[in-house]
């Protein structure tokens, strides 16, 4: 595993972190103790020193595995995301007084005395122009209840707005089928020394090269209830792109590549961009750990594969996708 620094935390976190939506249950599933605590552990003897997780999860639960398993090993970085937990979403669950509760209840879940970072959770496109709602999060910091935060973002713009704030991190939708930050976002966010998490780096599971068309997800799963964004923004789900296109995208990008690993391929693509401080796959159970952290011992790809990967997106996924986020 290599290490990379997390823009102005300073923190050295491991190139491939772990992302905790899926945390000890898949979608849609009953969420399991020990499963999660077990895949924390195989994480962490892979070099895993970093976990995203965020309130709403499991109702809490993911942050209270998260938490428990960070107050026994103090070298392991975590960020938190507020912000979601209360439906329906309204920029008024960003206000100062929510966010005050939201980091207090986070600091009670995972029993620890400040939280290495919180990142606001998507919060929509008004509360960037809330000064307040960043003013909040500095107050925190100062009262060392936080020691940084940034946003988790659906869209570019969001990020370059949130860029005006005192952010250390932003985290944003980056992978083979979402090129456009790449193109207009990262060099502005190095330039400023916030650090990149890479989410939904294999849009919800499509660049594992695994599904075809009759690949059938539980009904709670919200790749079955959110593919047109009925629960909250599409682009969570398979990134934005139409299921059908997507799979034949990926099985074109196997083929094109030369891979039978295309998660792992897909992960070390985002890895080439040095913007990138890290890439926060989910995984359900250890033998999904163990897929994703071989893409950290991949070699670079080439010329001639990055240009297969632009050439699929312009195919099949630049548009609608790069005009909507």
């Amino acid at each position: 595993m290599k290490y990379r620094t997390l823009g102005k935390t300073n923190f050295s976190i491991s190139e491939v972190s772990l992302g905790t939506w899926q945390l000890g249950g898949k979608w849609g599933t009953p969420f399991d103790h020990k499963d999660a605590m077990d895949t924390l552990a195989a994480a962490y003897d892979h070099g895993v020193n970093f976990f995203d997780t965020a309130d709403g999860y499991q109702g809490g639960k993911s942050e209270r595995a998260v938490g428990e398993f960070v107050r026994s090993h103090p070298d392991v970085h975590f960020t938190t995301k507020i912000g979601r937990k209360e439906e329906p979403l309204s920029i008024e669950h960003f206000n100062p007084a929510n966010l005050t509760r939201y980091v207090e209840e986070s600091l009670k879940n995972m029993k620890v005395d400040s939280l290495d970072m919180v990142l606001l959770h998507c919060p929509p496109m008004p509360t960037y122009y809330m000064p307040e709602t960043f003013f909040t999060m500095d107050k925190l910091k100062k009262e060392g209840k936080i020691k940084n935060y940034g946003v988790s973002v659906e869209r570019v713009e969001e990020g370059i707005k949130a860029l005006s704030y005192d952010i250390s991190a932003v985290e944003i939708i980056f992978n083979m089928f979402r090129l456009r930050p790449a193109d207009l976002f990262f060099n502005l966010a190095k330039h400023a020394n916030v650090g990149i998490l890479a989410r939904v780096p294999l849009a919800s599971g499509l660049l594992t090269g695994k599904y075809t068309k009759d690949t059938k997800f539980a009904p709670e799963d919200h790749r079955t209830t959110n593919r047109n964004g009925q629960l909250f923004d599409k682009g969570e789900t398979f990134s934005g792109v139409d299921y059908l296109t997507g799979v034949k995208a990926a099985d074109e990008l196997k083929r094109r590549l030369g891979t039978d690993n295309l998660a792992a391929m897909a992960l070390r693509f985002i890895l080439m961009y040095d913007a990138v401080s890290g890439v926060i796959p989910g995984a359900s159970n250890p033998t999904q750990i163990d897929r994703n952290t071989t893409a950290a011992d991949l070699p670079a790809l080439t010329d001639e594969q990055l240009d297969v990967v632009r050439d699929v997106y312009d195919k099949y996924i630049k548009n609608p996708v790069e005009y909507l986020w």
